[in-house]
């Protein structure tokens, strides 16, 4: 019932994903009312795939967190994660306030043993594909213990999204010599050294594109400012090149012939299909969706919590940590 658009964005959006997958249902959680009308024309056998969970209150895209556990106790937001919490739902998907989902999903559904923050991870474009990041917001800071920790959850995630076996993973630095950083890299680096992983060492923020390596590890302050200057550096760059191929009638007859070229990169680059973030080192699946995406961008969303639920990913990282620990 959040996000920018709302239900009229999310309900579309789930269906979409729901019309590919034969064996995904759907439970949405809102105002009946609202919800209801979008499902009148759909065949009966996918509205049999379909539940509607009345919820009384919606968390405000700037509400507190702590406001928002309080008093916000029957919000579509919480009630989406007490079904999870209960069993009734494999993941929650949401394209509401941030802090206030992760904070309610921290309330209800607790940490798996050994993790001691939760993580936001999600696909950048990269060359050859993509590349998985983490923390892009959770946390402003990180101890070494908890960059380690990220590591192994973003491998993890790497492995169940990308079909990567063996992910890659680097730890972000501001050079990738082993005596560049601070003492909390380099003692997140030894440690990961040491580890099950297979450890790239330290990268660069170029190296974020390069497919160099499949996850990039850092703290969530730094995680975010990089995340918000790719959003920054993609709008310019959009502007830079509708700008030069309208400036006059000859490039727009150069944007005509170089259609097919342009059609492609925009694909390869539509934000779109990275939409759906991952809550990870929370015992249940919880996926942020973009507060602006569009229904596209939501299906995606659903996409990445249904894979993550049949693979268990939860179950995975605690699997993963006390190997490590092991």
């Amino acid at each position: 019932m959040s996000g920018d658009a709302g239900a009229h964005v999310c309900v579309p959006g789930a269906l979409a994903a729901l019309a590919e997958s034969e064996d995904l249902e759907l439970v949405l959680v809102g105002a009946p009312a609202v919800i209801e009308p979008q499902l009148e024309r759909l065949a009966p056998a996918t509205r049999s795939r379909i539940q509607v969970r009345a919820a009384t209150q919606v968390v405000a895209m700037d509400e507190a967190p702590r406001e928002a556990i309080r008093r916000k106790k029957d919000s579509s937001l919480r009630v989406a994660i007490d079904l999870v919490a209960a069993g009734e739902a494999a993941a929650c998907v949401s394209a509401g306030n941030t802090g206030a989902l992760m904070a309610t999903a921290h309330f209800v559904l607790g940490m798996i043993h050994g993790v001691e923050r939760p993580a936001i991870v999600a696909r950048v474009p990269a060359e050859g594909g993509h590349t998985f990041m983490l923390d892009l917001g959770a946390n402003a800071a990180a101890t070494a213990s908890q960059l380690c920790q990220f590591a192994v959850m973003g491998a993890v995630v790497a492995a169940d999204l990308a079909a990567r076996p063996r992910p890659r993973v680097g730890l972000l630095n501001i050079g990738s010599e082993d005596i560049k950083g601070h003492a909390l890299v380099q003692e997140a680096h030894e440690r990961l050294q040491r580890g099950r992983l297979n450890y790239a060492g330290f990268v660069e923020g170029g190296d974020i594109f390069t497919g160099k390596v499949d996850v990039v590890v850092t703290d969530g302050f730094t995680g975010n400012v990089a995340l918000k200057t790719m959003e920054g550096l993609a709008r310019m760059i959009g502007g830079a090149v509708r700008s030069e191929f309208t400036a006059s009638p000859w490039r727009r007859l150069s944007a005509l012939a170089a259609a097919g070229a342009l059609g492609g990169l925009r694909r390869q680059l539509d934000p779109r299909r990275y939409n759906g973030a991952s809550m990870v080192g929370l015992r249940g699946i919880v996926i942020k969706s973009h507060g602006g995406a569009d229904a596209t961008a939501f299906a995606h969303a659903v996409r990445v919590a249904a894979v993550e639920a049949r693979n268990g990913v939860p179950t995975q990282i605690s699997q993963e940590l006390e190997a490590q620990a092991a």
